[in-house]
């Protein structure tokens, strides 16, 4: 089926960067290949992933696969006579917090689901490989912005460091087998199809419900808040970044916004007070995030364009009209 065509493989491409992800690029060229692998993990709604893909199916050149990508079984046999060009790996364990109550599952997946990953483009052949890690690797490191040549990582949560792991597996691939490997660090995304158990997506569905939402510590914790459309053009400058081995990006906003300044924001926004649930501060939760993004601007062409204000207007329309 796809044969004929440049191909390329998103994990995870029914979630929320995901999906947007599909959707740009099959908006651009609704001749592209893409093969959307995707397990619809219960952590949260299968409905909600189904409908991030619904208008996919439309496209003759796309194809949805479910299987877990700690099936290298069901993988291998599934690419067995399909060609790839490009792996864009997006699929994980997500979320701080459930991945102290959980460290096993997150290292299964994020760990070896990768490796499972990796493999295939070792046997394959795929040259093109793009790892969704996280800004979390760098923990409590207090050297802000962070740097991608920053090696003071300090994880503070198992899931942070089942995303340090990773890269290092990543890494160690490159290295051994001459593949073309980016890894991209997000930093705190947000937009529309946002997960519901993030924190703008939470605030925004309490805030509209006149119900208070949760607010943890003092307010003062700050977050490199980043819009998922100039996420999802850093994702695309790195699958045609042409690199002899492994890269790391930081992919943020250059920007950090307090826990009480995107409250203030979210309530101008609606145009109404904000009622809070004051909270202790969490476990696994950094003080800061912050990303440096000359390496990214410089060799991806990465250049996010959306304020805060902008990309809180346009999620809350969305959100209006999923309602």
């Amino acid at each position: 089926m796809f044969n004929s065509l440049k191909t390329t493989l998103i994990t995870g491409g029914a979630g929320f960067i995901g999906s947007s992800l599909i959707d740009q690029l099959l908006e651009e060229n609704p001749h592209y290949a893409i093969i959307n692998l995707d397990n619809f993990d219960t952590f949260y709604s299968k409905e909600i992933k189904q409908a991030n893909i619904r208008h996919h199916l439309n496209y003759p050149n796309y194809q949805l696969l479910t299987i877990d990508i700690n099936d290298a079984v069901a993988m291998n046999e599934a690419f067995k006579e399909i060609d790839i060009d490009c792996i864009v790996h997006l699929a994980a364990k997500a979320g701080v917090r459930p991945s102290i109550q959980d460290p096993q599952s997150y290292f299964q997946t994020n760990v070896m689901g990768t490796l499972n990953l990796l493999e295939l483009a070792k046997q394959k052949k795929i040259k093109k490989f793009v790892f969704a890690s996280s800004s979390s690797v760098y923990g409590k490191n207090p050297n802000v912005p962070w740097r991608e040549s920053d090696l003071d990582l300090e994880p503070i949560s198992p899931y942070a460091a089942s995303k340090i792991a990773a890269e290092k597996v990543c890494q160690t691939y490159a290295h051994l087998y001459g593949l073309d490997i980016t890894a991209l660090r997000f930093f705190t995304v947000y937009g529309p199809k946002q997960r519901p158990d993030l924190a703008i997506h939470k605030f925004f569905k309490l805030a509209m419900n006149n119900q208070p939402i949760p607010f943890f510590g003092d307010g003062s914790t700050r977050r490199d808040y980043t819009y998922v459309a100039d996420i999802v053009q850093g994702i695309k400058g790195a699958m045609n970044f042409k690199n002899n081995g492994f890269e790391v990006f930081n992919l943020g906003n250059h920007q950090t916004v307090s826990l009480k300044e995107l409250v203030d924001a979210i309530g101008n926004v609606l145009g109404k007070e904000i009622l809070l649930d004051k909270q202790p501060k969490q476990a696994g939760d950094v003080d800061q995030t912050y990303a440096d993004i000359d390496k990214a601007m410089s060799k991806l062409g990465y250049s996010p364009k959306t304020k805060l204000i902008d990309g809180l207007s346009l999620f809350i329309k969305y959100i209006i009209t999923k309602k």
